[in-house]
């Protein structure tokens, strides 16, 4: 009698290609070679009978076709793991959860979520990918990541962590020299250190309310800073200009005086981060787990800044 299932190992293999992003990556995690990865890949499309992967000299891309059996594929391995865990005595969760961040939140907020996350779930592991690319959660094998500001059109499920707070800073060095200003009018005098915005390649507008009044002013400065917008607040740390970011990135630097908080009178604008997920894809439990934690500690976060 055949085995009806007989190329679970090939689907494997491809899974483990579209999730380390190469063929030698792949053939690492599962202990073989590039060459026994390569065949079992094509023995899954020749069994398919559809093409999987696009493969070129620079890079391996899933067709049309290989992106729908992805996200099946996974979900029904998920749901596998589910089913042995159950079974496993104790129901305790465990498993991987591949997770992308933006900087601003890979560095200042996630460290101490996932510490709490930690110490509750160890036989979780999560795989951090800190980057501000939006990354294809299908194509590149993401279980979940956390994005920045409204997903109005956005086909994927997003559960609101919190609405940051914005806040304007700048050195006392750089207010020793050029003054401080009193109003959003003034800033127009000062130097405004913006940032690119990767989406259309203009200076990020800041934010600001008075009297539920939404106010907006676009920085001009000198430098610009493109790709890493934590660059605006070690510039400003460092004497350069007036930068607007998050509060709870500056708090430290806040209370022991290296920046100074400015236009108290304007503040109030907030912006929402949220943990995304594709809506047809089944979540395991590790994921569940991870979504429930950083909602519970961005709940918490929102009521004090400093966690």
């Amino acid at each position: 009698m055949a085995r009806r299932f007989g190329h679970l190992g090939d689907v494997e293999a491809l899974l483990e290609v579209v999730e380390r992003g190469s063929l030698s990556a792949a053939a690492v995690a599962l202990a073989t070679t590039p060459s026994v990865v390569s065949r079992a890949i094509s023995r899954l499309e020749l069994h398919l009978g559809v093409q999987l992967l696009r493969r070129t000299t620079r890079r391996l891309s899933l067709t049309d076709s290989g992106l729908e059996y992805v996200e099946q594929a996974r979900a029904a391995f998920q749901q596998i793991a589910s089913a042995e865990q159950a079974l496993s005595g104790h129901g305790e969760v465990q498993g991987r959860v591949r997770l992308s961040a933006p900087t601003t939140y890979g560095h200042h907020r996630l460290p101490a979520m996932l510490a709490a996350f930690a110490l509750r779930y160890p036989k979780v592991q999560v795989e951090l990918n800190i980057t501000n690319r939006n990354v294809d959660l299908v194509a590149e094998g993401y279980d979940l990541a956390i994005r920045l500001g409204d997903l109005p059109d956005s086909s994927l499920v997003a559960r609101r962590l919190e609405e940051a707070r914005l806040c304007l800073v700048a050195a006392p060095a750089y207010l020793a020299r050029a003054g401080r200003p009193q109003s959003l009018a003034e800033l127009a005098g000062h130097n405004c250190l913006p940032f690119i915005m990767p989406s259309n390649g203009r200076p990020g507008v800041w934010q600001f309310r008075q009297r539920e009044e939404e106010l907006l002013f676009v920085p001009q400065g000198n430098p610009v800073v493109a790709d890493d917008v934590l660059g605006c607040i070690s510039l400003a740390e460092q004497g350069v200009g007036i930068c607007q970011t998050y509060e709870f990135i500056v708090a430290e630097r806040l209370q022991r005086g290296r920046l100074v908080r400015l236009l108290e009178d304007y503040e109030g604008a907030r912006r929402p981060f949220s943990v995304i997920y594709p809506p047809h894809r089944q979540l395991s439990g590790a994921s569940r787990a991870l979504i429930d934690s950083l909602m519970t500690t961005g709940r918490k976060a929102a009521l004090d800044p400093s966690i």
